[in-house]
């Protein structure tokens, strides 16, 4: 336990962005996994340019590091792109 008082404070204040970073982390996440789940390729790029933002205010608020943050958004749109082959492939 915290003997000071700026310790104190500290500790309510680390609690109270641990839980505002789990809220933007879960969040995001749900995000991704709903896109990796989706099958049409319509659905899913509509869907791309919110899950990019997402991940970008995770970058932008240290949440993630933005190495991490790229490799999602490369991850995200390598899964859309596979998706957009799959319908080429079964249109010809």
């Amino acid at each position: 336990m915290p003997n000071t008082k700026s310790a104190k404070k500290r500790m309510r204040q680390n609690l109270k962005r641990r839980l505002h970073n789990r809220f933007y982390k879960k969040r995001t996440k749900s995000f991704v996994k709903r896109l990796l789940n989706m099958e049409s390729y319509e659905d899913a790029r509509k869907f791309l340019p919110y899950v990019i933002s997402e991940i970008d205010k995770l970058a932008k608020r240290h949440i993630w590091h933005r190495n991490k943050a790229n490799r999602f958004k490369s991850r995200v749109a390598r899964y859309v792109h596979s998706l957009y082959v799959k319908q080429q492939a079964t249109t010809e």
